[in-house]
């Protein structure tokens, strides 16, 4: 027997340890990426990706029904628009240029939801009627815009719910709010709210959502 071949065959356990050592760094680089994605989302980063434009209502907050009517007359509860996502908007019937702009980004947030834009509803909630003939004028050009109104109670008492730290819808903040297909408040977009996000953050609820 050859002198080298001696000494590797009198190594007591030298093969087992080998095999061991092996065998714990498989284990280790297996986990290794689980390991620092944990590490990374609870020390708070996110991919831009995974990025939310617009302010996550947390807990998201469940709107209580409330009796309107619609633009003709008829009676109209805030419950019957579950089962859809839904952009919210309060303003007065005038309408300012703020306003209107806020009804342009979510028609064309609508529209660019392409085959899904059925899943999304738009809702003018009307906090001041003296100029609804402005308003309906307006709305001319933003076909698929449902608009409700209500006694001064009835309005606030609908408010009420959507406000956050910023203030209430009848502060005129010019807001737009995102309540889910079980009627939750869950996501609320400033007056400069760039309407590409608005559109992305919408195509990735859409996409990830199991109802509505």
């Amino acid at each position: 027997m050859k002198p080298d071949e001696l000494m590797v065959r009198s190594a007591p356990g030298g093969g087992v340890g080998n095999g061991r050592l092996k065998l714990a760094l498989i284990v280790v680089l297996f986990f290794l990426p689980e390991l620092v994605a944990t590490t990374l989302y609870f020390g708070g980063w996110r991919p831009q990706s995974r990025v939310n434009h617009g302010e996550l209502v947390q807990p998201a907050r469940p709107i209580r029904d409330v009796s309107l009517q619609a633009l003709d007359g008829t009676s109209f509860r805030f419950s019957a628009l579950r089962g859809k996502w839904l952009m919210i908007y309060f303003g007065p019937s005038s309408c300012n240029v703020a306003c209107m702009r806020d009804l342009y980004k979510m028609r064309q947030v609508s529209i660019a939801q392409g085959g899904d834009a059925a899943r999304l509803r738009r809702l003018f909630v009307v906090t001041d009627g003296r100029a609804m003939n402005h308003l309906r004028a307006t709305l001319q050009d933003y076909p698929g815009m449902r608009v409700v109104i209500g006694s001064a109670a009835a309005v606030a008492s609908l408010a009420r719910q959507f406000t956050l730290s910023v203030g209430s819808p009848l502060d005129n903040l010019n807001r737009i709010y995102l309540v889910d297909p079980l009627g939750n408040l869950m996501m609320s977009y400033p007056s400069n709210a760039d309407p590409e996000g608005m559109r992305k953050d919408i195509v990735r609820l859409l996409q990830v959502s199991q109802v509505g």
